[in-house]
């Protein structure tokens, strides 16, 4: 028997060879991917709205496959094109035959026979209709068969079958033609849907529509007489329209798109974007664009994150302009000087270290370092402001003093910690400008500040008193549909839950925009945590606001860089915010960080570490120590015995002494404060017997009273200065000097100033420490 099997093989050995080949390659015949084509870029929103999609690198419009197959849409399918596709390996016998008979008895084709299964071969080889051809398509149709299960099969068709146009795979048609997802179609859009794939280039919507209703009707004749739909649903579905015309894609998100097609381009993209908040956020951008236009203003752009969930719930990257005025520019992800928008970071901060109390009084005088003169927006000064009002009021001279305070270095630290990756030059380059819009970052990294920092008070108060761990407390929030919100810390990264808490308290006291100056009297008003920012040259105007539940970044400006005057933060951007805010579902205030705050008793004016002299009052503070100074401003004088004069021991019987507490500013400080606070009580006079006893303190060595001088000019026509001086009789005293009522410069041990006044009549006027005063007329000519 084995010498049988041997001679057997040796004499068929050519045979078996061939056959061997033939099995290997019909084993190995389809290509590993049968269809290799781009893919659009498409994007939904969380609730599987089409927000946009790209058309694909061959100018096709073709969804990604996904692998749901609606119900309606299989049937429909199967009916109309391949009835028995369940039961065959890839061609139909029968209906081959039929097909032979009729069209031979028509000398014409008329009827075809090709299952789905070869269907999909033809549509992924794509080559000329010929009868080798369809030969190769029912080999390459039972390969697929023994590879692939009828559902993948299925899936394949419905993805790469021709819908007419540039329209390929049903998702895409149902978007295109009904303007909905393939799972909300009825009987009859299925049927239209399923009968176009037929002859797409004869039955397109809009064209030849009776035919493709006829086409569509008989299929739906068919669905009832096999019992697949009812007679009522027969009878309402053919009474449906056939489209007229393509449903255009959304166009409205084009900058979403662009920046997840950066990340996931041909892919199927289901973002975090809630459908509802995303148009409301686009209507209220269109209604302010065509109002700011008119003043030359062309760029708006919002981003709105869910603080609980890590995710952006709306994403609009510009509004709805023209090419001419950047319209593809995505302000979200653009560059931009912060204004004034990192204030309450710096505030933070210091509470975070301990060198500052939420309402202690710091200085807002003219101040001059080195070549640096900051001013503040309106051009005044306070005197002294307590930090919280410095922040609500967004004063920069405060904030400069302040950043000095605690460091360049470390407050640039903080900020690239916090996620602003693009303040990344030497401190050296931006200077104490960083505090007031000398750094660049986008909405995007801003929003997503002030949105971890919300989310690091809510984690540690509902989570008992833990912190997220560093790479998710201050991890960019998610555009897609997942979240991964970490795992749990004892231990802060940056900032404590009490201080960042306390910032957003000082932050909720900004006064709103005109047309909101009366929110606090309703109860339906949100609090909210909000900062606006104006750059310099008014080329950028912000708003950023966060709640427990939402941080809203907004931008308003030129993308090109153009400074529109008047334009700013709280006028432009702040409006906007409010809008978004009040289309959001309501929220609460965040929960008080309680371990991770304390109360001491301070003082109720200076808001400084209350001392036997102060009155006080109870105020929260970061739990860890804190280094300021004890209230440095309640002193103890001297008054004579009805109280309206200040005496001195050296000049009044000591039972003709009463003292008492009086809250004293340092002279700079208190000529700005006391026009801004009337219950500011200046020192009483001093007793003129006292007076001559400490007469002449000070005084004046020139000019002579009522002095007249001439400007003269140097050889290169510059105008000489006229020298004051004047003496003091403690060298050590800090003299501050005056010229009329604007506060000059300090000086210590030599006093001399030069000046280049105006003509006309002026005064000097010279304050040392203890508030003694003397005044000096000139004139100018």
């Amino acid at each position: 028997m084995k010498q049988k099997i041997i001679s057997y093989l040796k004499k068929h050995k050519i045979i078996l060879i061939i056959s061997l080949v033939l099995c290997v390659w019909y084993v190995f015949l389809l290509p590993n991917h049968l269809f290799k084509e781009d893919y659009s870029t498409v994007i939904f929103s969380s609730d599987q709205q089409l927000l946009g999609a790209t058309i694909a690198n061959d100018e096709q419009w073709r969804f990604p496959p996904t692998q749901q197959i609606p119900d309606k849409i299989k049937k429909c399918i199967l009916f109309y094109e391949d009835e028995y596709f369940e039961y065959h390996f890839g061609f139909n016998p029968v209906a081959m035959g039929k097909a032979m008979v009729i069209n031979f008895k028509n000398d014409r084709i008329k009827r075809g026979a090709s299952t789905i299964t070869q269907q999909v071969i033809r549509l992924s080889r794509n080559q000329r209709r010929t009868y080798t051809e369809k030969l190769i398509e029912l080999i390459w149709a039972t390969r697929l068969e023994f590879s692939k299960s009828k559902e993948e099969i299925l899936n394949l068709y419905i993805h790469h079958a021709p819908y007419g146009g540039n329209v390929v795979g049903l998702e895409m048609a149902s978007w295109r033609y009904f303007g909905t997802s393939p799972n909300k179609l009825s009987w009859a859009e299925s049927a239209t849907l399923a009968v176009l794939p037929n002859a797409p280039s004869l039955i397109f919507p809009g064209k030849n529509k009776n035919l493709l209703k006829k086409k569509r009707d008989f299929l739906l004749a068919k669905l009832k007489d096999k019992g697949i739909i009812n007679q009522l649903t027969y009878d309402l579905a053919i009474q449906e329209a056939i489209p007229q015309k393509p449903v255009p894609i959304p166009q409205d998100n084009l900058h979403l798109l662009s920046e997840l097609k950066q990340q996931s381009q041909g892919k199927r993209i289901v973002t975090s974007i809630d459908y509802n908040l995303q148009q409301s956020a686009l209507n209220t951008i269109e209604k302010y664009y065509h109002q700011y236009k008119k003043n030359n203003i062309h760029n708006i752009a919002v981003l709105i994150l869910n603080v609980k969930t890590k995710k952006v719930v709306a994403y609009v990257g510009n509004s709805p302009t023209d090419v001419e005025n950047q319209k593809f520019v995505d302000m979200v992800q653009a560059q931009r000087s912060t204004g004034s928008t990192l204030k309450p970071i710096l505030y933070m901060g210091l509470l975070n270290n301990g060198e500052l109390l939420p309402n202690m009084l710091v200085p807002d005088i003219p101040t001059q370092i080195q070549e640096y003169t900051p001013q503040n927006f309106d051009m005044t000064y306070a005197g002294a402001i307590s930090a919280k009002k410095a922040i609500a009021k967004s004063l920069n001279i405060p904030a400069v003093r302040l950043l000095r305070q605690y460091g360049l270095h470390k407050f640039k630290n903080d900020l690239n910690y916090l996620g602003l990756k693009n303040v990344n030059k030497p401190v050296d380059y931006y200077g104490l400008t960083l505090i007031l819009g000398g750094a660049e970052s986008s909405l995007w990294d801003m929003t997503n500040m002030y949105a971890n920092l919300a989310s690091t008070v809510n984690h540690y108060t509902e989570n008992n008193s833990q912190y997220f761990t560093k790479e998710h407390q201050y991890s960019s929030y998610y555009l897609h549909h997942k979240t991964d919100l970490g795992t749990k810390a004892y231990d802060q990264n940056i900032f404590d839950a009490g201080s960042i808490y306390l910032g957003f308290e000082a932050m909720t006291e900004l006064s709103r925009p005109e047309d909101d100056k009366e929110w606090k009297h309703y109860s339906s008003s949100e609090k909210i945590a909000w900062k606006t920012g104006t750059s310099f040259g008014n080329k950028d105007a912000w708003s950023i606001g966060v709640n427990q539940n939402y941080a809203i970044g907004v931008w308003v400006g030129n993308a090109d860089g153009e400074g529109i005057a008047n334009m700013t933060g709280v006028n432009h951007a702040a409006p906007i915010m409010f809008e978004v805010l009040e289309k959001l579902p309501k929220n609460n205030w965040f929960t008080k960080p309680l371990d991770e705050l304390k109360t001491i008793d301070v003082c109720s004016i200076s808001g400084h570490k209350a001392t036997s002299l102060c009155p006080t009052k109870k105020e929260w503070i970061p739990l860890k120590p804190n280094t300021t100074l004890p209230c440095p401003y309640h002193q103890t004088i001297f008054l004579d015995k009805n109280k309206r004069y200040r005496v001195f021991k050296n000049c009044v019987d000591n039972n003709e002494i009463t003292s008492k507490t009086w809250f004293i500013l340092p002279p700079n400080q208190a000529w700005y404060y006391k026009k801004q606070n009337a219950n500011y009580m200046e020192l009483p006079p001093i007793k003129k017997e006292c007076l001559e006893a400490n007469t002449r303190v000070m005084d004046f060595l020139s000019p002579n009273e009522n002095a007249t001088f001439i400007l003269t000019k140097d050889f290169n026509e510059k105008t000489n200065p006229i020298v004051i001086k004047a003496t003091h009789q403690r060298s050590e005293e800090t003299l501050f000097w005056y010229l009329d009522d604007h506060f000059i410069k300090t000086t210590q041990h030599q006093h001399e100033i030069a000046i280049i006044p105006t003509k006309g009549n002026h005064k000097i006027i010279i304050v040392d420490e203890n508030g003694n005063k003397i005044t000096r007329k000139i004139q100018i000519e």
